[in-house]
């Protein structure tokens, strides 16, 4: 009897096991938000080291635009699987084409407006910067890496990283980072200015990824689905726009079978 009465009084067992049940819960999402910022910032530091081999190695622009073009093919690959496809689940075809229309019309405006302002070469391996301004190219670098950490966030709702995704973001950073920091060298930027530079750039990447576990939640149904079709369309843009003109421009007609090969391995890490 006293151990029933026990359990029915405010603040008895079932107060403490909800009161523990929360803490725990909210340990978890501490801890999830972490993890989240902690791939984000994992995704982006490839731009750093793809800054330190420019300078170092000076690298072909060849080795660049294969990268460049398997990595966007990792990408797609990933957008279709962790986005587009989880998406669907909870909304329609029509909503769903609608917001990756948006993602990639916000995106594109961004960019739009960073190069009137000075940024459109910010991806130039050949010095082209030397014309246009710091802080645009600041600024264009931070937008190009922000879509993609968004949809990092995503991957620890899921129980755990999306293999393929991570090497996406690797793989698109990696040439990235190369190629523009080329580009900064040439037109005789400082090594350290383009370390700070690509340092906030993963920062802004990091609290990008946090930000992803938190809109992006599976749980928020209707809401969830239509940020991830809003990423998904942002992405895309983002690809097209700054990654394979580049591979293209040096790769040609490789360009096609390079990007389809890096879906195809999307394909085989989606399975892992």
């Amino acid at each position: 009897m006293v151990a029933i009465i026990w359990t029915l009084r405010p603040g008895g067992c079932s107060g403490h096991r909800l009161r523990d049940q929360n803490a725990h819960r909210d340990l978890t999402s501490e801890s999830e938000m972490i993890a989240a910022f902690g791939w984000g910032a994992l995704g982006a530091s490839a731009l750093l080291f793809g800054a330190l081999i420019a300078y170092r190695l000076a690298p072909g622009r060849s080795v660049i635009a294969v990268v460049m073009a398997l990595g966007t093919g990792v990408l797609i690959g990933s957008v279709s699987f962790e986005l587009v496809d989880e998406a669907l689940k909870t909304s329609t075809v029509a909503l769903v084409g609608l917001m990756v229309l948006v993602g990639a019309a916000v995106f594109t405006v961004g960019d739009w407006v960073i190069s009137r302002r000075g940024g459109g070469e910010r991806k130039d391996p050949t010095g082209a910067q030397a014309k246009g301004s710091p802080l645009a190219i600041v600024l264009g670098s931070v937008l190009d890496g922000v879509p993609e950490s968004f949809v990092l966030g995503l991957t620890t709702l899921q129980g755990g990283v999306s293999v393929s995704l991570l090497a996406g973001v690797i793989l698109s950073n990696l040439p990235e980072g190369m190629s523009s920091s080329s580009g900064l060298k040439a037109a005789h930027w400082p090594e350290s200015r383009v370390m700070w530079m690509w340092s906030a750039v993963v920062v802004v990447s990091a609290v990008s990824a946090g930000a992803g576990y938190v809109l992006l939640d599976p749980a928020s149904g209707f809401t969830g689905a239509l940020v991830q079709a809003f990423a998904a369309g942002a992405l895309l843009a983002m690809l097209a726009d700054t990654l394979l003109p580049e591979a293209y421009e040096v790769a040609g007609i490789l360009t096609g079978f390079l990007v389809v090969s890096g879906f195809a391995v999307s394909l085989a890490l989606s399975a892992i």
